[in-house]
C-alpha cells in the first residue's frame, strides 16, 4: 500500500503501526520518527517562517476571515505518487490540511489517482478520540489487529500513569502567548491525569482565548507554555518573552514555576506520545526533573 500523510500526528500513528515503508509522502511539518525526514513533502503553509507569535496570529486570523486555506497540497506530486491512501484531518483548519483542501486538489486531477484511493480524515478531540483515530487509520491501511493491540497498550499506559488529585497544583496551560490561548481538547485530560488542576481549560473543549486579567485572577501554581506547532526551543523563547512582559505579574513566574514544553512531541499532536506528555507533567507537578529535551524551567532573573 502507498500512503500519503498530510499531518504529523498521522505520520506518527502510521509509523507506530509499522507502516513507515508504505509512506510515499508526508507533510512539510512531519519530523517524527526521524527517518521520515527524507520523504517527499507534499504540503506547504502560506504562513512564512520566522514571524512573532502576534504576527502569526494576525496572518492566521486574516486567512480564516477571508476563507483562505492555510495549507496547500502539491497536486502534481500527488498525481505522480498515486497513493492508495491519503490521511488528513478534520479537527482544526489552523493545524494542518483539512479534507476540503484535499478533495479540491483531487478534483483538479481527473483520472490521475487510482480509482480505489481512500481519503481518511482523523478528528479525535480527546484521548479516546485519538485512540479511535489510531484504529481508523489501522483499518484503512489493512492492519486493524495491530491497531487494536496498540490502542489497548496505550490506554493501559495512560491508566497506569493517571493520578487525578483534588489537592494537586493549579495549572494554566498556554497554547499561545500573544494573544493568550489556553490549551484545549486532550490537554486538560493530560493535566488531570498527571495530578494537576486546570484553571482555564476543560476536557473535550477546544482551546480558546483568555484575557491577561483572567489569567492573573486564576493565579495558577504552575504555568506551562506549549505553543501549538512548536518545539522546546521555540517555546522557551515564547516563555521568556511572556515572563518579561505580561507574565511578570504571575506568582508562578516569580516562584520559578514557568515551564516551556516540547509541544510538537507531547501536547499539540493527537498521537501516541501524548502518553509521554502525561509522564512529563507528573514529573513537573511532583517537583521531579523532567527530561531536559522535553521541558525547561524558565526562571525570571536567571534565564532572562
Amino acid at each position: 500500500m502507498r500512503i500519503a500523510s498530510l499531518l504529523p500526528s498521522a505520520t506518527e500513528i502510521l509509523c507506530a503501526l509499522g507502516l513507515r515503508d508504505s509512506l510515499v509522502a508526508v507533510s512539510h511539518e512531519c519530523d517524527y520518527p526521524a527517518d521520515v525526514m527524507g520523504l517527499p513533502r507534499i504540503t506547504r503553509s502560506i504562513i512564512p517562517h520566522g514571524l512573532s507569535a502576534a504576527e502569526i496570529d494576525r496572518r492566521v486570523s486574516e486567512a480564516v476571515r477571508a476563507g483562505s486555506p492555510l495549507y496547500q497540497v502539491d497536486g502534481d506530486m500527488l498525481a505522480a505518487l498515486s497513493p492508495d491512501l491519503i490521511v488528513t484531518q478534520g479537527l482544526c483548519d489552523v493545524c494542518a490540511v483539512n479534507p476540503d483542501t484535499v478533495h479540491e486538489t483531487i478534483r483538479a486531477l481527473p483520472e490521475a489517482l487510482p480509482a480505489h484511493t481512500q481519503v481518511v480524515s482523523l478528528s479525535g478531540d480527546c484521548w479516546e478520540g485519538v485512540l479511535r483515530d489510531l484504529r481508523l487509520a489501522g483499518e484503512a491501511a489493512g492492519v486493524a489487529d495491530r491497531a487494536r493491540a496498540l490502542s489497548d497498550e496505550l490506554r493501559a499506559r495512560w491508566s497506569a500513569l493517571s493520578a487525578p488529585r483534588e489537592d494537586g497544583p493549579t495549572v494554566a496551560a498556554l497554547e499561545w502567548t500573544d494573544p493568550l490561548f489556553f490549551g484545549g481538547h486532550w490537554v486538560p485530560e493530560q493535566l488531570a491525569a498527571a495530578g494537576g488542576r486546570d484553571v482555564l481549560g476543560q476536557p473535550f473543549v477546544k482551546s480558546g482565548r483568555v484575557s491577561l486579567d483572567a489569567l492573573l485572577a486564576a493565579d495558577p501554581d504552575v504555568v506551562l507554555v506549549m505553543a501549538c506547532g512548536f518545539d522546546l526551543d521555540a517555546n522557551a523563547a515564547f516563555a521568556e518573552t511572556f515572563a518579561k512582559g505580561p507574565g511578570a505579574g504571575l506568582r508562578a513566574v516569580r516562584e520559578g514555576q514557568l515551564w516551556a514544553l516540547d509541544a510538537n512531541s507531547h501536547f499539540s499532536r493527537p498521537a501516541p506520545r501524548l502518553v509521554d506528555g502525561v509522564e512529563i507533567l507528573r514529573q513537573i507537578f511532583g517537583q521531579e526533573a523532567p527530561p531536559s529535551r522535553a521541558a525547561r524551567r524558565v526562571l525570571l532573573g536567571a534565564n532572562l
